[in-house]
């Protein structure tokens, strides 16, 4: 070919549509709250079906209300490559998470569409459903159904705060398509590719504009629930007192003391619910979560060890019941698609480094049926979740540019 298919990615036409993407949920201080499986997404799905179709994407979608735009390839018996990220965001996100996968591998197959061109293979591009497990714990529930790894009836009774399950609301996702086709969960990929925001700062520190993913740090996610005895703060003596805070308290302690070696392990108490929450009230119960995360998996299980020893020896007169909700191991992408990512940045002279991903993402479910892997480019400060949230225009081009050749490459393969 005299010309790459990255040259027909149009970097403004891309940037059109985050800032157009992101007036669904849009916030006063700029940044975005859009919810999984929310009235809002609803209309954000909607769009993106639409521009798909615009360009003879064929829309499709599953139980678990995922989002597929296929353009067909020459071949459509084949296992197609499929390509994206999610479109659902934190209560105070920003306008790139997730966001950029699903906008850079539209672009991608727009590319190819301007290009009048057809790979052998199929290309998918893809918006799984509640990646980001703000409002229904935990996230990944999309790829996690699609691959396998959980089963639906185990999901679908899973409730929000207020009381709403995933059920219900993929139901009325559902029932928003117009003439959106469903299909079973788990068919064949050649191979899968997600762009996505670093979420980090060393692509910018290195002043480097592409990274190829390795891989995946492992984590462990907890809900602990610490049960003691309303009392009076006045009248209750400590040696009565059955206090589930102080006593949730000595455990957190305790597991950040525990997680202190390596320096590098993550431990993160990030929600906490205390009942009643009254000022004048010993804590009955309180409710906490715990994140774990290391690349190294033996760190990671030596420190999950430790944390069910530590609610056990701290909970002194209260009770305590403790939950595992998600184990997702360290992983390494497939070698194929890193030498494709790396040889697609090459060929357009774009500079790249590897990279490890920190945080969790869909192409870590993926990895376990296809050869997978992941491009990232840089995320200003390193901020992420936050308002302030911000990638540059160059940078997503590059990124769409790297993202559209690698597609043409792994779907023109037999």
């Amino acid at each position: 070919m005299s010309q790459r298919l990255s040259d027909h990615v149009d970097g403004a036409r891309l940037w059109a549509r985050h800032m157009e993407l992101a007036r669904f949920g849009a916030r006063a201080d700029g940044g975005v709250d859009r919810p999984t499986l929310s009235a809002i997404e609803g209309e954000a799905r909607a769009q993106v079906i639409a521009w798909g179709r615009a360009i003879g994407l064929k829309p499709f979608t599953d139980a678990a209300a995922n989002l597929f735009l296929r353009y067909e390839g020459q071949d459509s018996s084949l296992a197609p490559v499929v390509a994206g990220s999610h479109i659902d965001s934190q209560p105070t996100g920003g306008k790139f998470d997730g966001v950029f996968g699903v906008l850079a591998a539209l672009e991608a197959v727009e590319a190819m569409a301007a290009a009048g061109r057809r790979p052998l293979r199929s290309v998918e591009v893809v918006a799984w459903t509640n990646e980001e497990g703000s409002r229904f714990a935990p996230g990944m529930t999309g790829s996690d159904l699609f691959t396998g790894t959980k089963e639906l009836d185990k999901v679908l009774p899973i409730r929000d705060a207020d009381g709403v399950t995933i059920g219900e609301a993929v139901a009325a996702i559902l029932a928003g398509d117009v003439a959106v086709p469903q299909r079973p969960f788990g068919f064949s990929i050649a191979a899968y590719v997600e762009p996505h925001i670093e979420q980090a700062s060393v692509l910018e520190a290195a002043g480097i504009p592409l990274g190829v993913v390795t891989g995946i740090q492992g984590t462990r996610r907890y809900r602990i629930r610490v049960t003691g005895e309303a009392a009076h703060a006045g009248t209750a003596l400590r040696r009565d007192r059955k206090d589930a805070m102080m006593a949730a308290v000595r455990m957190i302690q305790a597991m950040d003391e525990a997680a202190m070696e390596p320096d590098d392990t993550l431990i993160t108490v990030g929600m906490m619910k205390v009942t009643p929450n009254a000022p004048s009230v010993v804590p009955a119960e309180v409710f906490f979560s715990v994140d774990l995360r290391h690349p190294d998996n033996a760190v990671v299980d030596r420190v999950d060890g430790e944390i069910r020893a530590i609610v056990e020896r701290y909970k002194g007169p209260c009770a305590v019941e403790l939950q595992q909700i998600q184990h997702s191991p360290s992983l390494n992408f497939a070698p194929s698609v890193r030498a494709a990512i790396a040889a697609a940045a090459a060929a357009r002279g774009i500079r790249h480094m590897d990279v490890y991903s920190a945080a969790g993402h869909d192409a870590r479910q993926l990895h376990y049926v296809c050869p997978a892997g992941m491009i990232f480019v840089p995320c200003r400060g390193g901020i992420s979740h936050n308002p302030d949230e911000w990638a540059e225009p160059e940078h997503l081009t590059a990124g769409a540019q790297v993202l559209a050749d690698v597609v043409w490459d792994l779907a023109s393969r037999a």
